[in-house]
């Protein structure tokens, strides 16, 4: 809690008062008189940085009322974030503990940190500054928003995931909200330190990765797929090629044979869209060893199917569900969503030929997110598609400060993918999958 004080104080100390607040906006219009911003954007920061302070200065100096040297630098360091980054923003990019930036209107902003929401003191002027914000960061991806097309996906430089929209949709003025892309990229070390998962959980999903069975990732909204797919996705060898699809480029795989592609909206004259679909089509013509989707929300979950199923093993994909028997409904839900009119049963069929384990992940009130499960998919028994449930984590109830406390456990199920990692010479102790190698959160 002090720390989150502390933060907290630190942003109010960045804050202008209502004099200074007045004084910089006088600054800035001047400035955008005096200097060719195209021209700025393309030399270097730093000189850029140096050339605006030195402008200021000098018309701070002009003015018959001095002020004090630190109402001078947060004045100059707000121009600078104005001018050559996103204005109020820029304090909150720079924080590491803040997770996502969440801006409800222009006087609204809240952050995520440490699992919480908290509301900041920063602000945008009025609907026209936080506009100008919003179509700063969609022009340099390429895209566009407008009262045509009010809705919009987009990231920023570090890769973080932007979402915003504007009137007429939203009611009350823009609104944007920033998922914060990791610069250091987790590991699966971290993730067992942070209680996200056990060792023997760990161990069985690397060899899942590594002996090329098609992995299923889901989970509600942040409760880490992305980074769970980064994570496993790391475990694919370098001699491998990668196809990652996204529709917002997050992935950071390291591996050396890797082609990253990306969806695209339609244009202003509502032409040249290439959807997930048609990429996921599209790269089975790449000579791929492995496929990974960021997620599948749509039509492209029968093409990624198809692909899991005619040779393109150890695939990898995320998928929005809050439960893995809910994950197997939303992919049968999708595959009809892309026109084909197939029994049931078929899809089903697919499905379980195509998948070969689901991991189901949960952002829980104490702000953690953990594995709570991993099931195996059998196949089928009549019209039900048949799991197994590998690892679990049963919740005991929670302590006097909020977090939760529970037991992550093996079943103590032996996977019908035991032999088959085996033979592939992928070596996995039959201890790992013992009931009495469990790991209890207090």
């Amino acid at each position: 809690m002090d720390t989150q004080a502390n933060h907290q104080n630190s942003f109010n100390l960045q804050c202008l008062n209502e004099q200074e607040s007045k004084i910089k906006q006088e600054l800035y219009e001047r400035l955008l008189d005096m200097l060719d911003v195209a021209k700025l954007e393309a030399t270097e920061e730093k000189e850029s940085r140096h050339q605006i302070a030195r402008l200021c200065n000098q018309l701070l100096s002009e003015r018959p009322k001095p002020i004090s040297l630190s109402a001078r630098d947060k004045i100059i360091k707000q121009i600078n974030d104005e001018i050559l980054g996103l204005g109020p923003l820029e304090p909150l990019l720079a924080d590491n503990t803040v997770s996502d930036i969440l801006i409800n209107s222009p006087k609204s902003i809240y952050v995520e940190r440490f699992g919480k929401l908290e509301p900041v003191p920063f602000t945008f002027q009025d609907d026209r500054h936080l506009l100008n914000t919003i179509d700063k960061i969609v022009s340099n991806v390429g895209r566009r928003v407008d009262e045509s097309s009010p809705l919009v996906d987009a990231r920023l430089k570090d890769g973080s995931r932007v979402n915003a929209i504007i009137p007429p949709l939203a009611l009350d003025g823009p609104s944007m909200s920033i998922r914060r892309f990791t610069v250091d990229k987790l590991t699966a070390e971290q993730l067992i330190e942070y209680q996200a998962m056990t060792q023997a959980m760990y161990e069985v999903l690397k060899a899942c990765v590594v002996g090329k069975l098609n992995v299923l990732i889901s989970g509600g909204t942040g409760s880490g797929k992305t980074t769970m797919l980064n994570v496993l996705s790391g475990y694919i060898p370098n001699d491998e090629r990668i196809i990652t699809i996204e529709d917002s480029a997050e992935l950071q795989l390291q591996q050396p044979h890797v082609v990253r592609l990306e969806s695209r909206p339609a244009n202003l004259e509502g032409r040249g869209e290439i959807t997930l679909r048609d990429l996921v089509k599209n790269s089975l013509r790449m000579r791929p060893d492995r496929i990974v989707v960021g997620e599948v929300r749509g039509g492209e979950a029968l093409d990624m199917l198809t692909a899991m199923n005619t040779g393109h093993e150890g695939s990898l994909t995320t998928l929005h569900a809050n439960s893995a028997r809910d994950a197997l409904s939303r992919l049968e839900n999708m595959v009809c969503m892309s026109g084909f009119d197939m029994p049931v049963k078929n899809i089903r069929t697919q499905v379980a030929s195509a998948i070969d384990l689901i991991v189901q992940l949960e952002r829980q009130e104490d702000g953690r997110r953990r594995v709570v499960s991993i099931h195996e998919i059998n196949g089928m028994e009549g019209e039900v598609i048949t799991m197994s449930e590998l690892f679990v984590f049963r919740r005991k109830g929670r302590n006097e400060d909020g977090t939760i406390r529970g037991d992550f456990m093996a079943t103590g199920v032996i996977p019908g993918f035991y032999d088959e990692l085996v033979s592939k010479g992928i070596n996995l102790s039959h201890s790992l999958f013992n009931t009495s190698e469990g790991f209890e959160i207090l």
